[in-house]
């Protein structure tokens, strides 16, 4: 029974044509200007919005003819950026879980949504609804791919324009793919910015041909899929015991624009900002923890790069400015809390005055496997 059921939902898609079968309300075009509904949130978003916007405005070849934008509520004091550019370009707002009149549009597009989208919603579009995803599918499925892309140091990345399918978030086929080299030193702010305007030009291209682009499409290979789960609290605190400083890098390029890394002092939370790379003072701190029989977490001043420098696994990180009640340079902490007087007045029993791993308790997942806190990319 279950097969027949699934054979006969298989049925409905036809290659080139979306789920056309579902949309009889919305007489087809076959060629553009298409009519198109957006569904966005952030920058990312905000970049392949005003590339639809630019393609609507054309003087001659117009891709896009009508245009409208759903986007979600927002709690932020700015409000979110999908929402903010949709007003300055005049453009129909709709907050989630509101859509308008979808039975007008040839075809969706979304770009860093963060919200499933039904079948019965799918299907009122004759070319579907396409999706512009920052990485290479079947890799980085899921609300924060950049995020995750530079926590794990990976040296390639690039966009995705996939056709979605109901009930899984980046499961559909692929439309159009391509690569690119992520720089050295790299943070997800700045990856971002280089993706977004990537994958707003090849939205572009496949909507200057979509009929033959669907016909084109391919099935995400079934081997390489990885999760990239929304970035919680947790995740950006500091293991000294079990991370090298260039795990700890990475953690501040892809959490540092969204949250500083954190940790603990004496038993209160402390916030690392300024992360700077040591490795150039292997010496100097092969000495120090010679001389002191450091452990994991102990932390030195060095006056000369005007940073704290902190011990962690297989070698050293530099922070110049920590957040601890106030925002503190390395060397007020270390006049404040590192100074010799203060050791030795200290009623902290040895030991204590070192940073140490907090711990957080993981955040917990919505029934799409998202944490119930939201999502980034």
């Amino acid at each position: 029974m279950r097969g027949r059921i699934l054979r006969a939902w298989r049925g409905r898609w036809s290659l080139g044509r979306g789920y056309a079968s579902g949309a009889a309300e919305a007489p087809r075009r076959e060629k553009p200007p298409w009519r198109v509904l957006f569904f966005g949130t952030d920058g990312f978003a905000a970049e392949t919005l005003l590339a639809l916007q630019a393609a609507r405005e054309a003087k001659s070849g117009r891709l896009v003819d009508r245009l409208e934008v759903v986007t979600l509520h927002s709690q932020l004091p700015k409000g979110l950026p999908v929402k903010s550019c949709a007003e300055q370009l005049k453009l129909p707002i709709h907050l989630w879980p509101d859509v308008g009149l979808c039975d007008h549009f040839d075809v969706g597009v979304v770009a860093s949504f963060g919200r499933l989208l039904s079948e019965d919603l799918i299907l009122k579009f004759p070319y579907g609804v396409l999706n512009v995803h920052p990485s290479c599918l079947p890799r980085w499925r899921g609300p924060a791919p950049i995020i995750h892309t530079v926590l794990h140091g990976d040296t390639v990345t690039g966009v995705t324009i996939m056709q979605i399918r109901p009930k899984r978030f980046d499961v559909g086929p692929i439309i159009k793919q391509e690569t690119f080299a992520v720089p050295p030193c790299c943070s997800a702010k700045e990856l971002e910015s280089m993706l977004s305007k990537l994958g707003a030009s090849m939205l572009i291209a496949v909507l200057q041909n979509l009929p033959e682009s669907l016909r084109n499409m391919t099935e995400q290979p079934k081997e390489g899929a990885t999760f990239a789960p929304k970035a919680s609290i947790a995740m950006s605190c500091i293991q000294w015991e079990e991370q090298t400083p260039e795990q700890i890098l990475r953690m501040h390029r892809a959490l540092g624009a969204m949250m500083p890394l954190q940790t603990l002092w004496m038993g209160t939370t402390v916030k690392l900002l300024d992360f700077v790379e040591v490795e150039a003072l292997h010496d100097h701190n092969d000495r120090l923890a010679a001389e002191n029989g450091t452990v994991p977490g102990s932390v030195f001043y060095h006056k000369q790069l005007q940073a704290l420098v902190i011990r962690c696994k297989e070698g050293w990180v530099g922070v110049k400015a920590v957040v601890l009640k106030k925002k503190l340079t390395a060397a007020d902490f270390y006049n404040g809390y590192l100074h010799p007087w203060f050791q030795q007045n200290s009623k902290m029993t040895p030991g204590t005055c070192r940073f140490q791993t907090l711990k957080l308790a993981p955040a917990k997942r919505s029934r799409q496997g998202t944490p119930l806190h939201a999502r980034n990319t």
